[in-house]
């Protein structure tokens, strides 16, 4: 389902890249600028931008493919480049006139990376809420914002920013603005030495700076149908890609492992016990793999007729869809570790990479935290009698 046939070859051209700067990435917790420069010159960080404006005119089913081909390589990277992408789309759908003329070539280029600025002291990553607020400045608006988390923003061209519409506005009353990096004064204002996922370098920043009221995304106050539409579930969808991936691939290198000479005896491929703690890992990778695909067609059907994605039924899908695959793929890659036994599965020096994968993955439950999206679906289950499932 693809809309960009040569998007495979663009990702072999990539993916040397990034899996050569992974371990340096993981060890440094470093920004993966090397393999962020090669997808931008690939043309890869205008995946989701359309063709009229100079990008490859993908859609959600290339984004969600070439996010589990990359994080295969090196999870961190992928999730950096899925988030950026998230933004794009949110542009792509909701920006309008000269904001969208000006932004969306910029990035089909290769010449912008966008981050997103959601998180806030006070509220966490709650995303319908804001706490700081726009204040009007002639034909500009000032931003004032502390946020505790935000991926990749050191080193990002542009941010879009969720602010309260205005001083006297409610707090579900949100508006999204983007920014260029110079109209910005961005301060770093907390660190991130984190167990996994440490590339993603998603530290504490101080945002302040003035910006052209043109560049507010959508309608102000308006937020809301942002983030259903296009944030939220893109999203879901790319974090759950982005952890299959990983998952995947490790799969892959222990099943080599499990058949080359160089398993020595440690492991018996013969024994039955094995053979089920292995079915057990690829039913579970199935498992995300397909709910993953199935929710992907429902978001590309729900956008492309024009219907909201704000039913029980579909928001019970996506969160879904995101609880399921950050726990079953740990799972799974806690298995392949007691598979692979203490010397090839847990040591940092194995060549299967199991032990990044398993402190990556564990990250995938607290990444907007499972439990706050298992709340919201026991409510829902409860306003939808007819069972409407995926």
């Amino acid at each position: 389902m693809s809309a960009v046939p040569w998007r495979a070859a663009l990702v072999d051209r990539v993916l040397p890249v990034v899996a050569e700067h992974a371990a340096v990435v993981d060890t440094e917790a470093a920004f993966p600028a090397q393999g962020m420069a090669e997808l931008a010159a690939s043309g890869l960080h205008g995946l989701l931008v359309p063709a009229e404006f100079g990008g490859l005119g993908g859609g959600l089913h290339d984004l969600v493919g070439t996010a589990q081909d990359l994080a295969g390589a090196c999870l961190s990277t992928a999730m950096v480049w899925g988030m950026h992408c998230q933004q794009v789309d949110t542009l792509v759908q909701h920006a309008t006139g000269s904001l969208r003329d000006d932004v969306l070539p910029r990035i089909a280029r290769g010449e912008l990376y966008l981050a997103s600025v959601t998180t806030e002291p006070g509220k966490g990553g709650h995303l319908l809420t804001a706490v700081a607020a726009l204040r009007d400045d002639g034909d500009a608006l000032l931003v004032d914002r502390d946020a505790p988390v935000v991926t990749g923003g050191l080193h990002a061209d542009g941010f879009l920013i969720t602010m309260r519409e205005a001083e006297d506005a409610g707090s579900q009353r949100v508006t999204l603005v983007y920014a260029d990096r110079d109209q910005l004064a961005v301060e770093r204002s907390g660190g991130w030495d984190t167990v996994g996922m440490r590339g993603t370098e998603s530290v504490g920043l101080r945002i302040a700076g003035r910006v052209p009221a043109g560049q507010v995304v959508g309608q102000p106050g308006g937020f809301r149908e942002i983030a259903l539409r296009s944030m939220a579930p893109v999203g879901h969808l790319v974090w759950s890609a982005c952890w299959l991936g990983a998952a995947r691939a490790a799969l892959a290198d222990l099943v080599g492992w499990l058949r080359s000479s160089e398993r020595g005896k440690g492991v018996d491929v013969r024994s039955e016990l094995t053979a089920e703690r292995v079915a057990r890992v690829r039913m579970d990778l199935e498992v995300v793999s397909a709910y993953l695909s199935r929710v992907t067609d429902e978001v590309v059907a729900s956008r492309a007729g024009g219907a909201s994605l704000s039913g029980v039924d579909a928001q019970i899908h996506l969160n879904t869809l995101k609880v399921v695959a950050a726990e079953s793929t740990f799972r799974a890659v806690d298995r392949m570790v007691r598979i692979a036994g203490l010397t090839a599965g847990y040591r940092k020096d194995s060549p299967l990479r199991l032990e990044r994968r398993f402190r990556d993955l564990r990250s995938a439950s607290l990444n907007y935290a499972d439990d706050r999206l298992l709340v919201s679906t026991g409510a829902l289950t409860l306003m939808d009698r007819a069972v409407r499932l995926l």
